[in-house]
């Protein structure tokens, strides 16, 4: 990674501690700092603001109920590739913030290769080398990264329309931009699902940065390990013998 990367991230992070705080309680860890919460909450509003807009220009026979809360149609119109432009922009702020642990390794591949049983529950703890984020969250990671080089490309062509590129330019664009919102849609429904029902606990990392010790060896055992220095097996084993854990 480029180490001027590293030191914009880093003043980012700093100058964000600053405003916001993380709360972290006995027996938890900190997951995610406030600037990376900052992030996430700015992409997750925008992704929305422009998926709603986005409906009622696409589909207004179904969706016009939306326009009036942006002001009507022809104002959603106006403040859709805003949006989009919005959402393209924080997320490439937190692809730079985790460009890093969004690498992917021959442990990932391998938890791709188990995750029928992962995702059944059959494991009671996710693989020893899973880290800071699993081989699904990085696959959905760089889904959007590539959904967002897709918005970004046919989104400027759909703005400046057929004078600019053409008809069939116009026209490509309109497809590869639906086919592309539908695939990023799916996944973050997703995410919504595993973020609360799915694994619980995940959600107030976003909210106030921190995890459970019981959530990290469970569903980040390698990650729980480089934070404490201690083994996740034994440690999901010792909380069963006190009765402080019940596992998944």
């Amino acid at each position: 990674m480029s180490t001027a990367i590293e030191r914009f991230d880093d003043k980012a992070r700093d100058a964000f501690d600053h405003i916001g705080q993380n709360e972290v309680h006995v027996g938890e860890l900190l997951r995610h700092r406030v600037y990376t919460r900052f992030l996430h909450w700015m992409v997750a509003l925008f992704f929305f603001l422009a998926l709603f807009t986005g409906f009622s220009i696409y589909l207004p026979w179904l969706f016009r109920w939306f326009t009036p809360i942006f002001g009507g149609g022809p104002l959603s119109r106006e403040m859709h590739p805003w949006f989009g432009l919005g959402f393209v922009v924080f997320f490439g702020l937190q692809t730079l913030n985790w460009i890093r642990p969004m690498t992917w390794t021959a442990a990932d591949t391998k938890w791709m290769r188990n995750i029928r049983n992962i995702a059944a529950g059959k494991e009671k703890q996710d693989p020893p080398e899973t880290g800071f984020f699993n081989a699904g969250q990085k696959a959905q990671f760089w889904e959007i990264v590539g959904g967002c080089a897709v918005y970004l490309v046919t989104g400027i062509i759909l703005w400046a329309g057929t004078r600019t590129f053409g008809r069939w330019a116009v026209a490509v664009s309109y497809v590869l931009h639906d086919i592309s919102a539908i695939i990023m849609l799916g996944g973050i429904f997703i995410h919504i699902y595993l973020s609360t029902i799915g694994e619980p606990g995940t959600f107030q990392a976003m909210i106030r940065g921190a995890v459970s010790e019981a959530w990290a060896w469970t569903f980040h055992p390698a990650w729980y390990k480089e934070m404490t220095g201690r083994d996740p097996v034994e440690a999901c084993e010792e909380a069963r013998r006190h009765g402080k854990f019940e596992g998944k």
